[in-house]
């Protein structure tokens, strides 16, 4: 999947002329890449549009226009997009209560090395992202892609098979298939 050019990036004021409408597709998009994984995670299969998206609103918010720091936008969130043999998700850790937030957090170190999916009963795992040095807690966003071979990725592409997303840490497990809308979706990344 091709990562997003500079040349794709809309100036601020163009960008609010279409944001609406960018915004509606977008969500649209996203809801069928979102997935629930237990009560307390959720996962976004990201592309290239996504990526676009959170690039463009970045600009927007921050009111982001020297080359520099477009370019270091570009950087960060580039990473998200998934390679043609692969799919990249971010995976969002959802505690309400700050206490158990932090206590969460504390107790699923290491969670970025747990994540999973399964095609047709085989199991694919994550290669998750570290940031940073501690290793006593993790961070409430994980950014994980999950590398494909060829059958797996046929049998996404055909819409063929059962695809669950999953994640096994002492503190923490969860598996849910994937809905057709999403296989769907997810098939159209890999055609």
């Amino acid at each position: 999947m091709k990562a997003v050019d500079r040349q794709e990036l809309l100036g601020l004021d163009a960008y609010e002329q279409v944001r609406e409408h960018f915004r509606r597709r977008i969500i649209e998009l996203k809801r069928n890449r979102r997935v629930a994984l237990g009560p307390n995670m959720t996962v976004l299969f990201e592309n290239h549009d996504t990526v676009l998206f959170q690039v463009q609103e970045m600009l927007r918010t921050e009111r982001i226009t020297q080359e520099s720091a477009i370019s270091h936008e570009l950087s960060t969130y580039n990473v998200l997009t998934p390679s043609e043999a692969e799919l990249s998700a971010s995976i969002f850790l959802e505690y309400v209560d700050a206490g158990e937030r932090e206590r969460m957090l504390t107790a699923l170190a290491g969670v970025e090395q747990c994540f999973y999916l399964k095609v047709d009963g085989r199991r694919l795992p994550a290669l998750g992202e570290r940031r940073g040095d501690r290793t006593d807690r993790t961070t409430a966003v994980q950014y994980v892609r999950f590398p494909f071979d060829e059958t797996a990725a046929r049998l996404l592409r055909q819409g063929t098979g059962s695809v669950a997303v999953g994640v096994d840490h002492p503190s923490y497990h969860a598996e849910a298939e994937l809905a057709s809308n999403v296989r769907a979706s997810l098939g159209e990344d890999f055609s």
